[in-house]
């Protein structure tokens, strides 16, 4: 505040000084500067502990920039300040001086202002000080970065005319060894273990596969990407009820594939991160310190995270506003599939489609199923023990025709199968590999021969000699048959009638698909079929025993289809990485009704008056899989997309969708669309002939292969695919 003397000099009024809010702000700018520290210099402490790359070294190289910047800035202002007050409290004590000249006395206010600027020159020391000391410490962590920058351009992978920059874009090489894989990974819970093991049992496997590969794919670009492996059902936050089965014999199918999953990544030659805990999960992805919904601290390093849903829902949870804008890299390992339809978060709430598992608005193919029976996801896969001509031929003479093996490891899945176990004996030397503590099971006829739980190699030794395995109907599509008919048994399992379901068993219930599953394994049942696996009514008594006779008298050579060995299983996961982008989309979208955004041919080429594809002599569009290897078709009413393929050796595929969302490729097919609407459905684009009416998909998201409504044909984009690796099309890089 200012006043005007009688005199018409300006005079400061004490209030300057030695008010009250004069001191909150002296004791606020120490307090700020305080809490400055702590956060600049905590945070780049806590950083320190994930200094395990070149991405740590140069965080925190620019934090603590931006830290001695804000410093040096912050003791300007207060220098400034220092200035300012000086200058008016030397006009305060000259009118001190002169009221005490007239008053005869001195107040305490002049001595009060000179303690309040030492302290404020003493704020001013102090911040300078530090500036200092951060000056001292970032020019020790650019010495620390340029080590780190020097090892990271010495990087092993020799210079590729491609990627001349080591330090910008590495060829990801192949690697000749798992041991550093092994270390990667933690210790201590037994499904670690037991992923260890399998590892080293099948590395000889992975790496023959690795040299196999690695010619065929030298003349395509192979990048390396850093990946963050993250097993959220494995971390106690989630229960990680695995770990207890590994002891006891319960469905292992998922550390089965996770364990092959961290293979085949680390064998293509990329930089992984491994991760089993929350703890572990917060520090690589650079959560902020404490809860609530705080972006990142820096952008998120990792091209590519492999989680799975348990693992998702943990990343939503701390990486808060960020998630968002990073989970288009997710990959998400998902068994039994998610469909569009429960993967809509909109459209799964108002359409009845919303379980505890889906709603996450990804697309589609982020989700990766152990095997290929839903063409909306990727199929990730595994890998089972492949045998050489030597052990095939050793197979063929162990062969004991009348022993089968039980597929069921825990008492409780033999309960009520007295009637056809009874029927088999008759036949055939029944054993059983069924854990148990200190009795045998009383679940468990006595007839069986129950070997308890057998490690991995004592179990292929089983099924070496083996005729049958025969399957109770429970767990679904685990790995164990595979195996089986890799080591030459024939597969013998329940058909279901009506099929299984979520809306009619207990065990679907709940999971984001509406996939009917006809038996206990149906990719068994479809893709491979007779002579390795027979599917029956076990409830038919005849029909079992018949079936038992024909495998009795049969004679079947181990089979193993190409994507599940190594050499497939590699060649498909680095398809994927190279070729599968969702955080920029190729191709615009919405389309709109009439006029496309994407150069169509003049028209589609109609072959034999029931299908199109597109024109050799035209350009295509840049996208993955290629539109040579496209064939639209109309599905007949009430049939999905999915088995509309499938009926003609093709496989949807709803990459296709966009290209095809259109009123004229659904006249070429001969539908007749009175009128055209474009609607926001799972079941869409499809016509329906009784009324004449054209569906168009307005949601991008909700393009599906398994959509299906007795009203409507489909409209359906399928492919073509390589012999054994479905997943791949004939033209596929």
């Amino acid at each position: 505040m200012l006043s005007v003397n009688s005199d018409g000099k300006v005079l400061v009024r004490r209030c300057f000084l030695t008010l009250r809010p004069f001191r909150i702000f002296v004791l606020g700018i120490g307090f700020f500067t305080l809490c400055f520290l702590m956060t600049s210099l905590g945070g780049q402490f806590s950083a320190k502990r994930l200094a395990d790359s070149p991405f740590t070294i140069r965080t925190e190289v620019l934090g603590l920039g931006e830290s001695r910047g804000a410093l040096r800035r912050m003791n300007e202002i207060l220098e400034t300040l220092v200035r300012r007050i000086d200058i008016l409290a030397r006009l305060e004590n000259a009118s001190e001086s002169r009221r005490a000249e007239d008053n005869g006395h001195f107040s305490l206010d002049s001595l009060q202002s000179v303690g309040l600027m030492e302290k404020i020159q003493a704020i001013a020391q102090n911040v300078s000080d530090i500036a200092v000391k951060v000056d001292q410490i970032l020019r020790n962590s650019r010495l620390r970065g340029k080590v780190y920058d020097g090892q990271r351009d010495l990087c092993e992978i020799p210079r590729d005319p491609r990627f001349p920059d080591c330090s910008g874009k590495v060829e990801a090489a192949f690697r000749t060894e798992l041991s550093t894989l092994l270390d990667l990974m933690g210790t201590g819970k037994e499904s670690l273990i037991f992923i260890k093991k399998r590892l080293r049992r099948l590395e000889a496997q992975w790496l023959l596969a690795a040299r196999r590969l690695e010619g065929r794919t030298q003349s395509t670009p192979n990048e390396q990407k850093q990946i963050l492996v993250h097993i959220g059902f494995l971390t106690e936050e989630s229960g990680d009820v695995f770990s207890p089965r590994v002891l006891k014999g319960g469905p292992l199918g998922e550390m089965v594939q996770w364990a092959d999953i961290l293979a085949a990544l680390y064998v293509l030659g990329h930089s992984l991160k491994i991760t089993v805990s929350v703890k572990e999960l917060q520090s690589y992805l650079g959560v902020p310190p404490g809860r609530g919904n705080c972006p990142l601290i820096e952008p998120l390093h990792f091209h590519l995270i492999y989680t799975d849903y348990h693992g998702m829902q943990q990343m939503k949870q701390h990486m808060g506003l960020s998630f968002r804008k990073y989970r288009c890299r997710l990959r998400v390992v998902d068994t039994f599939g998610t469909e569009p339809a429960y993967n809509h978060e909109e459209y799964a709430t108002l359409h009845g489609y919303r379980t505890n598992w889906g709603y996450w608005n990804l697309h589609p193919k982020q989700f990766m199923t152990m095997f290929p029976h839903t063409p909306d996801n990727s199929f990730m896969g595994f890998v089972t023990d492949e045998l050489n001509e030597t052990e095939r031929q050793q197979v063929a003479l162990s062969k004991v025709r009348n022993m089968a093996v039980v597929y069921g490891k825990e008492a409780a899945m033999w309960k009520g199968k007295e009637t056809f176990l009874t029927v088999l004996h008759r036949y055939m030397e029944v054993h059983g590999t069924v854990y148990f503590e200190t009795q045998r099971p009383p679940e468990v006829p006595a007839f069986v021969k129950n070997h308890g739980l057998l490690p991995q190699q004592d179990l292929q030794q089983l099924l070496k000699k083996a005729k049958l395995f025969i399957g109770f109907g429970f767990p679904y599509e685990g790995p164990a048959p595979l195996e089986a008919v890799a080591n030459g048994c024939v597969f013998l399992q329940p058909r279901f009638n009506p099929p299984h379901s979520s809306l009619n068993h207990e065990f679907f219930r709940g999971k984001p698909t509406s996939r009917e599953v006809s038996s206990q394994h149906p990719y068994m049942e479809m893709t491979i079929g007779r002579p390795h696996v027979i599917t029956v009514d076990f409830n038919n008594t005849q029909e079992f025993e018949a079936a038992v006779k024909s495998i009795m008298r049969s004679k079947v050579e181990p089979y193993l289809p190409y994507e599940f060995t190594s050499e497939g299983m590699l060649q498909r996961l680095h398809a994927y990485i190279q070729n599968q982008e969702f955080c920029s989309p190729p191709l615009p979208f919405p389309l709109p009704l009439n006029v496309s955004q994407i150069p169509l041919p003049t028209a589609l080429v109609l072959i034999n008056h029931t299908y199109l594809v597109w024109p050799s002599n035209e350009p295509a569009p840049p996208m993955w899989p290629p539109v040579s290897s496209m064939q639209v078709w109309l599905s007949s009413e009430g049939e999905s997309c999915t088995n509309a393929c499938w009926e003609r050796d093709l496989v949807c595929e709803p990459t296709f969708f966009s290209l095809i969302n259109r009123q004229r490729v659904m006249e070429l097919l001969g539908a007749q669309c009175d009128s055209t609407e474009s609607v926001m459905s799972h079941l869409y684009p499809a016509v329906a002939p009784q009324v004449r009416e054209c569906y168009l998909q307005r949601e991008p998201l909700l393009f599906s292969c398994s959509g299906q409504n007795t009203k409507f044909r489909r409209l359906c984009p399928c492919r073509d695919y390589r012999p054994g690796q479905v997943a791949l099309c004939r033209d596929c890089s």
